[in-house]
This record gives structure tokens, C-alpha cells and sequence, in this order.
């Protein structure tokens, strides 16, 4: 596998059953390479898999769904500089333009009857606004009003009459509202609410009851912990959403709660699944609840009685089964699934019996034209003997008697996971010819709450030893050659490997992406309320000797590894000038170093162009510096205009 075959492959892009179970509409993102990006078509297929057509045309459309009864698709278009909403009849014919709003479209909800539509917009600009704006008078107060580190903007809830076209405000106020959800009698509104916009304050967002007949506005919650994912039960008696804790804002995998609205009592229901709850849906008798839950690195679809609060699998596949959908009457049951060898592909199944019906097959013949690595679940004991669990990838043509190169993978987070779940550049890597681990160290989700808190206030320490711990099994094993390993790591997984290079020069390369270096410099600007109230807690002022100490960049004059350093000059998450202090100091010091940033791009890549950029040029660097070889990146295959051009 090459980084363009990763590239070239579709990729399932969100997925729709129609209440009636008989046919499914799904989204297939496609590489534009000559546009530099990637497009989505959709499709509707028969949910027995056998008839098929193209879906909205060359307009295309987003956010879609289906209305209650299926007598309508609704979905969002761009309309000059805003979202609006469309419909379509199932039943064939035309899109139809439903909004004109003011302003953008942002979620929205189908009242149980199919007449009206709810939706959250923000509060428009005047001309008098978008004219001063225009002219250079466009500067903001941060944390002040509606803006947090970026201009921000209250909005409000609006419902539009699906007949009549017409529009009416529902709230008045200077808040944010998210999580919008219609209670199924109609009448009642409930969504998560706050009146500021810290970058770091998530947490301060409650849930709140609007009562629609007489404008009311009542507060559910009162605590520390942010909630989301609201959806009232089919009976609309209790709220169901997801939430850490009901009081603090803990490191804890996320749980389901249940919230009365008339007496406003909490109470969790799912603790009896030990991993990280994802998407859920209710049960029509209001009596139970379907999860995906990731439990280590496996994601299956389970069953939790509401009243029992017991959990039962549904599946036990081994990969990453992922929950999108019921019909009307829970008769049938639409997921993805994929695993490390198989990109994720749409399949049905009755509730009646396990019998899964593929209905895409985005990537033809991919196991037959590509040569992949094969994956397996090691385990090892960390050195305070903790049980520690990794993904193994080996070669295509892996031979025993062989030692191979090691390339260590460490994930982002902290509290990320590696899953049995398709990615194409562990293939590229083993094309290579690298043996990979990738490791779940203590602060990995999908694990117990215990274990997820395992790196509190002590990140780089404990799940760095597990991290080497892993090395040195992979090597007692036979599996690599001590003196040609390599690091490389994204977000958290940037951080930690600059601390790997300061702890240890038994890395013969290493590439770290959107890294943070320094903590304290971070402070307020980043994505840090985790450290803050977790990974080293306090403040830069409380805790200045721990703020310092996990820093890499505090160590970096340890640091021997030849070092690539990747960062998006837009990422919000880690700001850019991490990368740019510890390159400096590297460079200074007169270390082996090289430092690429990527304009436009944030945290996680979007363009194509930089994403094969980014991968190559890790190749090249790892390459050079732990087998010593000069790596002639591969050209895009004929056909693309750039390789034409070439041509010419």
C-alpha cells in the first residue's frame, strides 16, 4: 500500500434508514484530487442490498434526515453565504428550499408529527454589522458576551411551519444552546444552555426544559460536569443524554444518565458497561436503550434495560461495529463495521436474528490488489507490573526468523485509544517493512475508569514505562532489531513522543505532530482544561515545578533523536508555536532537526495535498535516519492532473 492508495480509498460518510426499514440512503466520500478535496455523493439502496441510485444530485446536501414518518428527507444547502434547509418527498420529485433564514441553519429536530421543524440559528447580523465588519471595524473582546478566544454569537431556537413556510422565534435570550431535542408529544424543548463562551468552561453548560405553550424556561441541572447527547424516551417521560458524573467534571468514560423532568432527579444507568459509551438510541417502548460501546479495542452493539440498568451484548464481532440506526419499528438495525484489515462498509441486520446484509462495498477487491499487514492484540506487564494492551502489526510477508525494524506509534488524547479499526498508513508502514506497535498505555480510553485515570497529574511518566515496557517485549520476543527503531506521534501523542526523545536516545528517529512543548506557555490559549484539572493539575502560578517538569521543552537538551516536527498553522487544539519553541531549541542546540508547518490546516489535516505532504515527508525523515536509506517517495498514479502535467 502506498500513502495515494490510502489516500485514493472511499470512505462511508454517514448513513440514513428510512422509518419504514426498506431503504437506506449513505454517503460515499471520494477523493478530488485536481480540487484538493473530498466530495460526497449519496445514495439510496434497498435494505436487502440489491437495488441502488444515485441520491440529491450534483447539489448534494448535509446534515440529513429523515422525518419521523419518512414522508419527507430534510437536509441543509448553502443558499449565498448561509445554510438553509431543503425537503424532498420520499416519494420522488424535486428538493424544495423550506428555509431563509437569516442567518445559518444550525441543528435542528422534526417535531413527532412532520409539521413544524425546530432549529438553533445565530442572532444575524444587521447591514449596519456586515458593513462595518467589511471595513476593517472587525475587532472583538475576548471572553466577553458571546465570544470566547474566536468572535462568537448568541442564538436561539426557531421553528418553521413545514406547510406554510413561515418562521417564529422561540427563545429570547443572550446564550448558547446546544443539544436541541423535541419531546414526542410536542410542546417541550430540551437542550444544554450557557451564557458565556470560555474556551475551557464546557463544563458550565446545563440542561434546560423550554416549555413551548407558555415560553418558560426551567434549568434541569445544576453541577460542574458538561452533558450532551440529549433525546427524550418515545414515551416522553425521561431524558436520556451522556455525561461523566452528575456533580464534577471527572476523567471517567462517558456514562448514560437519565433525567426526570417534572422532579429533575439524575440517575445513571449504564454502569454496568465497564468501556466508552458511544452512539445510543431508545427502545420505542421506552424501556431500552442500543449503544455502540468500545470496550479495549473492539466496538460492539449492546442492549441496556432501563430498568435493570443490565447491559447484554448484541454482537461480539471482533473490529468496529458502529451503531447508526433503527427503523420506525426496531425491526431492523443499520451499522458500519470495519476492522484493521477492512475499511468500514454499511450493513442491516433484523432485530429478530443476527444476520447482517452488506449493502456497500466502497473499496472493491482491496484485500486482492494490496498486499496488507496482519494485526494482532499483544500484552505485556508495564514496570509496576500493570496489564498493559497494544495493537501488533506485522509485514505482509512477515518471516519469524527475522528481526525487523521497530516504528512505535503513540496515540493522541491523552486519553485516546488505538482500535481494531482500518488505517491505512499502518499498511504503508508495513509495506516498508516496519514491525509497529501501537500501545494503550494507562490513560487510554475503552479501558476501566481506574485505568483511564492511570496518568493522572503524571503524564510522560508511568505511560512512558508503559510505552518501553512494550519495546522491550516486542524485542525479548525476537520480533525487532534493538538498533533500528523509530517514534512518531500525533496531539498527545506529539507531547509524549518529545518526552520519549528526552528520556531516551534508543530511538534512531522521530516525527511529532501538533506536539505541545511547553505547558505554561499553552496556558489559557490551548485546549488545556484536562491539564489543568487532570494531567498535571492546577495552574502555570500553583504548580509551577509540575508545569515545568512535564514540559518537553524543559528537557530538550537530552534529546539525540533526529527529530521531524509537523503543526497546521491554524490548530487550535496545540498551538503552532509549541512546534516552533522546541524546533528552535533543537536547532540552537545544534541538534538534527526539521520543522514543516502547513498553512490553513488545524488540528486534524483537511487538505489532501498536505496530508500526502505530511506522510512523505515522515517516510523520508524515519527512513533516512533508522535504516539510512534515501527514500524515493512514490509519484500519483497516471490519470491525476497533477501527473499529466508532469507528463507534459
Amino acid at each position: 500500500m502506498t500513502t495515494d492508495d490510502g489516500l485514493d480509498l472511499n470512505r462511508l460518510a454517514g448513513a440514513w434508514i428510512h422509518p419504514n426499514g426498506e431503504t437506506v440512503l449513505y454517503g460515499k466520500s471520494e477523493l478530488n484530487w485536481e480540487k484538493n478535496k473530498r466530495e460526497t455523493k449519496y445514495y439510496a439502496v434497498t435494505s436487502d442490498g440489491k437495488k441502488r441510485h444515485q441520491y440529491l444530485g450534483k447539489a448534494g446536501g448535509s446534515d440529513l434526515k429523515y422525518s419521523p414518518n419518512g414522508t419527507y428527507l430534510s437536509f441543509k444547502r448553502k443558499v449565498e453565504d448561509s445554510q438553509q434547509l431543503f425537503l424532498m418527498p420520499t416519494t420522488g420529485g424535486e428538493a424544495i428550499q423550506l428555509s431563509k433564514h437569516k442567518s445559518s441553519i444550525g441543528q435542528y429536530a422534526w417535531s413527532a408529527d412532520e409539521k413544524r421543524i425546530y432549529f438553533l440559528a445565530n442572532k444575524a447580523k444587521s447591514k449596519e454589522e456586515k458593513k462595518k465588519k467589511k471595513d476593517g471595524y472587525d475587532s472583538y473582546v475576548v471572553d466577553e458576551g458571546p465570544n470566547g478566544q474566536r468572535e462568537g454569537s448568541w442564538n436561539n431556537v426557531w421553528v418553521i411551519d413545514v406547510e406554510q413556510k413561515k418562521e417564529s422565534q422561540l427563545t429570547k435570550g443572550q446564550h448558547i444552546l446546544r443539544n436541541l431535542a423535541v419531546s414526542p408529544q410536542g410542546g417541550k424543548l430540551a437542550f444544554t444552555r450557557r451564557t458565556e463562551n470560555r474556551r475551557n468552561q464546557g463544563n458550565l453548560s446545563e440542561i434546560y426544559l423550554f416549555n413551548i405553550a407558555d415560553s418558560s424556561l426551567i434549568q434541569l441541572t445544576d453541577n460542574q460536569a458538561p452533558e450532551g447527547g440529549l433525546q427524550w424516551s418515545p414515551n416522553g417521560s425521561k431524558i436520556a443524554y451522556t455525561a461523566v458524573d452528575n456533580q464534577e467534571w471527572l476523567l471517567r468514560n462517558a456514562k448514560i444518565w437519565l433525567l426526570d423532568p417534572q422532579t429533575k432527579k439524575q440517575e445513571v444507568i449504564s454502569e454496568g458497561f465497564e468501556g466508552n459509551i458511544r452512539r445510543f438510541f431508545w427502545g420505542k417502548d421506552s424501556e431500552m436503550i442500543f449503544f455502540s460501546g468500545l470496550e479495549k479495542t473492539e466496538t460492539n452493539v449492546y442492549r441496556l434495560e432501563v430498568t435493570s440498568k443490565s447491559v447484554n451484548a448484541i454482537t461480539k464481532v471482533k473490529g468496529s461495529m458502529n451503531l447508526l440506526g433503527l427503523d420506525k419499528d426496531q425491526n431492523n438495525v443499520l451499522f458500519s463495521k470495519g476492522d484493521a484489515r477492512n475499511p468500514s462498509d454499511l450493513f442491516i441486520t433484523t432485530t429478530s436474528s443476527f444476520a447482517p446484509i452488506q449493502l456497500t462495498d466502497l473499496n472493491p477487491k482491496l484485500q486482492d490488489s494490496i498486499h496488507l499487514a496482519s494485526m494482532k492484540v499483544i500484552k505485556w506487564k508495564s514496570s509496576d507490573d500493570l496489564e498493559i494492551e497494544g495493537l501488533l502489526y506485522l509485514p505482509p510477508d512477515f518471516d519469524e526468523s527475522k528481526k525487523y525494524p521497530l516504528l512505535l506509534h503513540i496515540h493522541g488524547g491523552p486519553a485516546g485509544v488505538f482500535t481494531n479499526s482500518f488505517r491505512s498508513n499502518y499498511h504503508v508502514w508495513a509495506g516498508l517493512g516496519y514491525v509497529q506497535l501501537c500501545p494503550n498505555v494507562r490513560g487510554s480510553s475503552g479501558y476501566s475508569d481506574q485505568f483511564l485515570q492511570g496518568n493522572t497529574k503524571d503524564i510522560g511518566g508511568m505511560d512512558y514505562e508503559d510505552l518501553m515496557a512494550g519495546v522491550d517485549f516486542l524485542i525479548e520476543e525476537g520480533y525487532v532489531d534493538a538498533d533500528r527503531m523509530a517514534v512518531r506521534g500525533w496531539s498527545y501523542g506529539g507531547i509524549l513522543g518529545g518526552t520519549t526523545i528526552t528520556k531516551t536516545n534508543r530511538f534512531k528517529a522521530a516525527s511529532l505532530g501538533a506536539m505541545v512543548s511547553d505547558w505554561t506557555s499553552e496556558y489559557g490559549i490551548g485546549f488545556n482544561f484536562d491539564v489543568r484539572l487532570w494531567y498535571i493539575g492546577g495552574t502555570p502560578w500553583e504548580n509551577p515545578t509540575d508545569y515545568r517538569a512535564k514540559s518537553p521543552l524543559t528537557h530538550v537538551e537530552n534529546v539525540e533523536t533526529p527529530t521531524l516536527i509537523l503543526h497546521g498553522l491554524n490548530d487550535r487544539t496545540d498551538t503552532e508555536a509549541q512546534s516552533m519553541m522546541f524546533f528552535a531549541a533543537l536547532k540552537d542546540l545544534g541538534k538534527t532537526v526539521r520543522y514543516i508547518r502547513f498553512p490553513r490546516e488545524p488540528h486534524g489535516f483537511r487538505e489532501p495535498r498536505h496530508q500526502r505532504t505530511r506522510d512523505i515527508e515522515e517516510i523520508k525523515w524515519i527512513q533516512k535516519h533508522t535504516l539510512g536509506s534515501e527514500w524515493k517517495a512514490w509519484e500519483r498514479k497516471k490519470g491525476t492532473k497533477e501527473a499529466k502535467e508532469k507528463k507534459d
